[in-house]
């Protein structure tokens, strides 16, 4: 159940990257409109995560991870509903909305049902959310779009089925016996301790981790049309997000030993860094092992950052801590997606566009020595 709610924190989101030349075609969207547009889930992500922890404090983490399914399943669909602006981003909305109570909720069901195997249980549920941006990212063009009839607004509605699907099964196979301790915790607190620095330090580092990865989603697609190889982009949005994958599994063994360690995130910092500097400094095919690569390091970091919050957390206080490091985080990720198209429309050069992400990579590397003080402090 870890493994199939994490593929549905991003099988919805990331159904838009492989639709946004349609998108362009049929809403006359402009670069920054699909700035904004990429920024909608980021902004619920943010404000609604607050509210995920209230939901959770009063009525336990169970009912909020299948709300949160259902509202996710609801929005995506409803984005194909009419062939409007308006309605896309409002339906987004609600997509978001769900995802952003279901994410709060996934540590402290780690912390819950894995005390002492954190890493290995957030890799987990991290694996099963890359996998998702995988099946989006990869499927749309070749599959789901020729299943459909060519249809975007159909390729939303099947993506939020494997969501309702998954919303039925945690109802019905939900542990009880763990569930019946959690939907009535002895902390009632849900508002973040927001003059705690730890849920700032959280909050930025995942906020550039989730920054980089949606600037580059999307705007990759129209950065590989501006290279001259439309025919690339499913491959780019695939090495992207595939290239997760392999890093998600080294991290089911690695995640434990290497949440509090500062070189591991300096490390996977300066990775992402020479991803992003190889795919704007290169062309065509190039580009695709590039994003691939940044993929990669993206993913190392978003496990180790998913994982800090139950470990420098007490067990009663992991939704309070994640809500605010997701509201956060996806502020930060928000902000920079809308500015990235807003640099590429001003300066009408697409390699504008990623200058945030790089600011991003610079950030994770700064604020790795903040780790092991935070879980320290904690300790």
């Amino acid at each position: 159940m870890l493994f199939l709610a994490g593929g549905c924190l991003r099988l919805t989101v990331l159904a838009i990257p492989p639709v946004v030349p349609m998108l362009h075609a049929d809403l006359h969207l402009s670069e920054t409109g699909i700035g904004w547009l990429s920024s909608v889930p980021l902004m619920m992500f943010a404000i609604a995560a607050v509210p995920g922890s209230l939901l959770i404090a009063r009525f336990g983490l169970i009912p909020a991870l299948i709300v949160g399914l259902l509202l996710n399943a609801i929005g995506s669909a409803l984005r194909g509903a009419l062939p409007d602006v308006a309605v896309l981003y409002v339906s987004s909305i609600v997509m978001a909305a769900g995802v952003s109570i279901m994410q709060p909720a996934m540590p402290p069901l780690v912390r819950a049902w894995f005390p002492k195997q954190i890493g290995f249980a957030t890799a987990v549920y991290t694996t099963g959310l890359l996998i998702g941006e995988i099946l989006a990212a990869a499927l749309t063009i070749p599959l789901v779009l020729p299943l459909v009839g060519n249809s975007w607004r159909l390729s939303f509605v099947f993506w939020s089925v494997p969501v309702l699907i998954t919303a039925l099964i945690v109802a019905v196979c939900a542990p009880r016996s763990s569930a019946a301790n959690i939907i009535a915790p002895p902390n009632r607190r849900w508002w973040p301790d927001w003059n705690r620095p730890l849920i700032w330090q959280l909050g930025l580092i995942l906020g550039s981790v989730n920054a980089t990865y949606f600037v580059a989603n999307a705007f990759l697609p129209d950065y590989m049309i501006a290279d001259g190889r439309p025919d690339l982009i499913s491959s780019a949005l695939t090495a992207l997000n595939f290239g997760q994958l392999p890093a998600s599994l080294i991290m089911l063994g690695l995640a434990g030993k290497l949440v509090t360690r500062p070189w591991a995130y300096a490390s996977t910092g300066a990775l992402s860094l020479v991803g992003l500097v190889g795919m704007l400094t290169s062309h065509g095919v190039w580009i695709v092992v590039w994003a691939g690569l940044q993929g990669f390091a993206g993913a190392l970091t978003l496990v180790l950052a998913f994982a800090l919050p139950s470990v420098c957390s007490a067990p009663d206080d992991v939704h309070r801590t994640s809500a605010g490091m997701f509201t956060i985080s996806y502020s930060c990720a928000m902000v920079l997606s809308v500015l990235a198209g807003w640099l590429w429309d001003t300066t009408h050069l697409p390699v504008a566009a990623f200058t945030p992400a790089v600011v991003c990579a610079l950030t994770i590397i700064a604020l790795a020595p903040t780790v092991k003080r935070a879980a320290m402090q904690t300790g």
